[in-house]
């Protein structure tokens, strides 16, 4: 009877031990397939990413994706809604205070002699994976900003976090699973002046310049994968001061200099921090040509909103509005013309031209405004509407969907 109970419980424990090296073996395998299936749907992406950049290279490269027309189109657009995204912002939220037409989301620019490629958030993030990008520049770049993560946000987990986090200038968001960031810099002038604190600089009656002074901002984007810069709203203000800091003396020197030579000053500052400094081989970088300001001026100098009421784009050929300062925009070109003849990887995105039919685009009065508004303004919308930024959803999407272009075929 005693051998009879020892020889069952010998074979319970060797039925124990037999389950349990099952279920270790069986563990060990379903670990290797699902690393071998991560990798294989990693290559499956990878192999995707690398058949849409090839198809993008192949229709786009040789065509000028500035020169075309805009056409309506509300099948395709907008390519996300206003209330489903994350990061949008009550400066760009023109629904949510109170505009009531959504037309200027529907429209789509049309090259002449080829088609924007369509907008993909997983193709860009897989071209970025493990990647930063950075937008440095005023607040129109932090508009592009949040449109490009309005478009990816589709393409993302669920589950992902949806933080940004402000640091110092920056503005960063992390796309965990592509180990990517996708930022903000502020800097007005790409220059150091006055004016650098990205939450208190709108009140300053003298904006002054470090004309020679870069440093401090270039070393937070040094070493980026993807820089987009842009400048040219702030240099409109005809009160700028350039101050030079000498070696040596105490004493700095202050001098007024009309808007073209200091902005071309600042701009061969830059470039010539980029020849030297930048890592030509890892950085990829763009200057966003000039966006437009559409407002005028009356009998008495005061300001008017040019794009207050409006609905539609300028449709006509040879039309559009006078929101852009050309000499400044040809010295914006031609520097970037000549980093290019010195070997540094730079594409200059002319989005002036496309973006000047667009007065309707703009937030105008619906939009949030962080300092109060007099009576008599409020009376009177053409003194304080916003034409200088962009509702999202809207054009600066179009400006993404070029960019876009550019970082997948690059």
């Amino acid at each position: 009877m005693h051998l009879q109970t020892r020889k069952s419980r010998n074979n319970y424990a060797a039925a124990f031990f037999f389950l349990l090296a099952f279920m270790l073996i069986a563990i060990a395998f379903l670990q290797s397939c699902d690393n071998r299936c991560m990798t294989s749907k990693l290559l499956l992406r990878q192999n995707q990413e690398k058949i849409e950049a090839a198809k993008i290279s192949n229709s786009s490269r040789d065509c000028n994706l500035f020169s075309g027309n805009w056409v309506f189109d509300n099948v395709s657009y907008p390519l996300y809604k206003e209330r489903a995204c994350s990061f949008m912002t009550d400066e760009h939220a023109c629904l949510k205070f109170g505009r009531k037409d959504v037309g200027y989301q529907k429209w789509r620019w049309q090259p002449h002699h080829c088609h924007l490629p369509r907008f993909n958030g997983t193709t860009l993030l897989e071209r970025i994976r493990g990647k930063r990008i950075v937008f440095v520049g005023d607040s129109l770049n932090r508009n592009q900003w949040a449109s490009l993560l309005c478009l990816i946000e589709p393409s993302l987990n669920q589950s992902s976090p949806k933080l940004v986090i402000k640091k110092g200038n920056s503005l960063i968001f992390e796309a965990i699973e592509y180990e990517a960031t996708i930022e903000f810099y502020w800097s007005p002038f790409l220059v150091e002046s006055n004016c650098d604190d990205p939450f208190h600089h709108t009140n300053l009656q003298n904006r002054t310049i470090k004309i020679m002074a870069i440093e401090k901002h270039a070393s937070q984007w040094r070493d980026a994968d993807f820089v987009v810069f842009d400048s040219y709203a702030w240099w409109l203000d005809p009160n700028i001061t350039l101050l030079w800091e000498s070696v040596g003396s105490s004493d700095p020197i202050y001098k007024r200099v009309s808007q073209l030579p200091s902005y071309e000053m600042a701009l061969n500052k830059w470039s010539q921090w980029l020849e030297i400094n930048i890592n030509r081989t890892k950085t990829k970088l763009f200057f966003m040509g000039p966006s437009p300001r559409h407002t005028s001026k009356d009998e008495r100098g005061d300001v008017v909103a040019m794009c207050h009421d409006k609905i539609e784009p300028i449709l006509k050929v040879g039309e559009q509005g006078i929101g852009i300062d050309r000499d400044m925009m040809h010295v914006a070109n031609s520097v970037v013309k000549k980093m290019k003849t010195r070997g540094i990887n730079i594409e200059y995105l002319n989005i002036s031209h496309m973006s000047n039919y667009r007065l309707d685009a703009h937030p105008s009065i619906y939009r949030k405004f962080f300092h109060p508004l007099s009576k008599g303004r409020l009376a009177n919308p053409k003194n304080y509407a916003d034409c200088l930024h962009w509702c999202l959803p809207g054009l600066p999407d179009v400006w993404n969907e070029i960019l876009y272009t550019y970082i997948i075929r690059s």
